[in-house]
């Protein structure tokens, strides 16, 4: 396989360009302007190549295969610094990808990040399926910056070791409609984004140390979080109720487990809204009776408020 990554940074022309193609054409559109691509699963983001977005490539005949094999396939662009053939050359765009779902949104982060002048300079600015954004920067440094997420702002920096999906893709969401990415504006006078500076600005300070527990040995908000993560699917909900009485009996303060199980609970997938709901249920719960003592649940009992 030929292999030729993105030497120039994503240019609008070319966004606003291939948004009005058919998949195929605007791929092609894509590689013929020097920018990498790999094919994403009709409707969904996941890559349809065995390495995924390693095997991007701007190659027009490679191009050509992939989308004749899965012409309705949508299309993925690697993110993250990519060196040129010449001394000190180099290319390749940033993201910042800025979230919306039931669970929160990432605008507040955004409009905070603004306020401190750290996400201006944008090149493109993509309106998403779910009604967040992407906003594109020419990607910088010598090392690249390497991708992160932080959920807890609903905000993803798409570097090194990421990609996005590009219009004129589009992806079924979660009402079951189909609904794809619009390129909504273009910047004056782009420049990088500093992914660092940003990430200090809306990570979450770390929680202070907590006193252990009587109900559980050590540190019983740590333990009831490392074990949460572990749950599988089926079983997630439950799984933070039972962990939440758990901590109601240790003594610990509901806006103390919040901090550990919450962001845990998370990781496993559930949404802001179901986190909330359950922590309030299981202190209500505890603290009017002990009822809900009893082993750790399993993925066949039945779920949990």
């Amino acid at each position: 396989m030929t292999v030729r990554r993105s030497l120039v940074v994503l240019p609008a022309t070319v966004l606003t360009t291939a948004a009005r193609l058919p998949l195929v054409d605007a791929a092609a559109a894509y590689a013929a302007a020097g920018v990498s691509v790999f094919p994403c699963a009709p409707g969904a983001k996941r890559p349809l190549t065995r390495h995924g977005y390693l095997d991007a490539s701007s190659d027009a005949e490679q191009v050509r295969v992939w989308w004749r094999r899965w012409p309705n396939a949508n299309i993925g662009l690697p993110t993250g610094r990519t060196d040129g053939h010449a001394a000190g050359e180099a290319g390749g765009f940033d993201v910042l990808d800025i979230d919306i779902h039931p669970g929160g949104s990432g605008f507040l982060a955004l409009a905070r990040a603004r306020r401190a002048g750290l996400v201006g300079g944008w090149a493109c600015l993509i309106r998403t399926p779910s009604g967040g954004l992407h906003l594109y920067y020419p990607a910088s440094g010598q090392q690249g910056q390497v991708s992160w997420a932080l959920p807890s702002a609903h905000v993803d920096f798409r570097g090194i070791g990421g990609y996005v999906i590009a219009a004129p893709s589009r992806v079924i969401t979660g009402r079951g409609r189909p609904r794809g990415y619009t390129l909504i504006g273009t910047g004056r006078d782009p420049h990088p984004l500093d992914a660092g500076a940003l990430r200090q600005l809306l990570a979450p300070p770390p929680p202070p140390p907590r006193r252990s527990g009587r109900a559980v040995a050590g540190e019983p908000s740590a333990r009831l979080g490392a074990w949460l993560v572990g749950q599988p699917e089926g079983n997630r909900n439950r799984a933070l109720f039972w962990a939440a009485c758990r901590a109601v009996e240790a003594g610990i303060a509901e806006a103390e487990a919040r901090d550990v199980l919450g962001p845990a609970a998370a990781r496993t997938g559930l949404d802001e809204r179901e986190i909330t709901a359950t922590l309030a249920s299981a202190y209500r719960t505890t603290a009017r009776r002990s009822t809900a003592n009893g082993p750790p649940p399993t993925a066949l009992d039945r779920p949990g408020p």
